[in-house]
């Protein structure tokens, strides 16, 4: 990481965001819709209402669990009680060339976390090696349509695959009890589920040309226009807050996360494992801080995007993220 964050470094960039948006008003009632049930991906939120960061901001935000990216950005992009959603982006792009409007505002992991897992004794090492293994996935999930690029890396088809539809659900206990060789998910999310179960190594995606923006804030095009500096200001926060548990504080997020949803009997373990895993996926040697929006990562989504057929209508990368215009 190029921009280690210290809690005082934090805390002046909320003392100048109160003095923005006029704390002696009253806080300012924002509402957050996320991608699924709790896991770590969440962190930020968590932790800044454990911390109090919002509410030093002027905010007073409310976060709201999901049950896929798919359905909050539809959620989002037609519900006007939501200000802002967080999910995995390429399910916004894809919305948005479909007509839904809405933007991205903050990108957080800057490439592409889906993957296949594949058990770690295994002589799988890329998509060729998976000809004639069983392989678990979700049938109208947004790896879907990956799997065939990703199975033309290595001159094979679906046809040379037993390729095996479940729920999402059921996705990851499906390849941990070895009903399949190999299960495609979102990388950070299933991983730390099924290692202590099955050991297990990544084959990832984007090393085989399928690479693009992944988690991140997004918001309707009303909403922006309405309430564009608030919305930004949301960003900042979990974009600092992202960069102040990446230095050395993961313990503290994830006991806010628990903090914050106890009926969701979280695993601190499975939990702490997740945001390790997500590390790798925010490119931190590359970038100057989390959140900033850089035109070659939306490029590169879009031409992946592109390739798996996902997009109908030709438009510039730029017109899928929020410049503050």
């Amino acid at each position: 990481m190029k921009k280690n964050l210290t809690l005082s470094g934090i805390t002046l960039l909320f003392c100048a965001a109160m003095t923005q948006v006029g704390v002696a008003a009253g806080l300012e009632k924002v509402t957050v819709r996320l991608d699924w049930t709790p896991w770590a991906v969440h962190a930020p939120y968590h932790l800044a209402q454990e911390k109090g960061w919002f509410k030093d901001a002027g905010l007073d935000v409310d976060v709201e669990d999901g049950n896929g990216s798919v359905s909050t950005v539809q959620i989002v992009g037609s519900n006007d009680h939501f200000d802002i959603g967080q999910a995995a982006l390429a399910s916004m792009v894809i919305a948005r060339n479909k007509g839904v409007p809405v933007k991205a505002v903050t990108p957080f992991l800057v490439r592409n976390d889906i993957g296949v897992l594949v058990p770690a004794d295994s002589d799988m090492d890329g998509p060729a090696d998976l000809k004639g293994k069983t392989v678990v996935y979700t049938a109208g999930s947004l790896e879907a349509p990956f799997i065939d690029s990703f199975l033309a890396a290595g001159s094979l088809t679906r046809d040379d695959i037993n390729l095996l539809s479940v729920d999402a659900s059921s996705k990851a206990a499906t390849y941990m009890v070895g009903r399949a060789d190999a299960v495609v998910s979102t990388i950070p999310f299933v991983y730390p589920s099924v290692v202590k179960e099955r050991d297990s190594k990544v084959i990832p995606f984007a090393d085989y040309g399928l690479d693009m923006v992944s988690f991140g804030m997004f918001a309707s095009e009303q909403k922006l226009a309405e309430r564009g500096e608030t919305i930004s200001l949301v960003g900042d926060i979990i974009s600092r807050a992202w960069e102040y548990i990446y230095d050395g504080n993961e313990q503290e997020a994830v006991d806010a996360i628990v903090a914050q949803r106890p009926q969701a009997r979280l695993d601190k373990d499975v939990l702490l494992q997740q945001l390790e895993v997500l590390k790798e996926y925010f490119s931190f040697e590359d970038i100057e801080e989390v959140g900033e929006i850089r035109e070659e990562d939306w490029q590169r989504t879009v031409d992946t995007l592109n390739t798996v057929g996902y997009l109908e209508k030709e438009l510039p990368a730029s017109d899928y993220y929020y410049s503050g215009d």
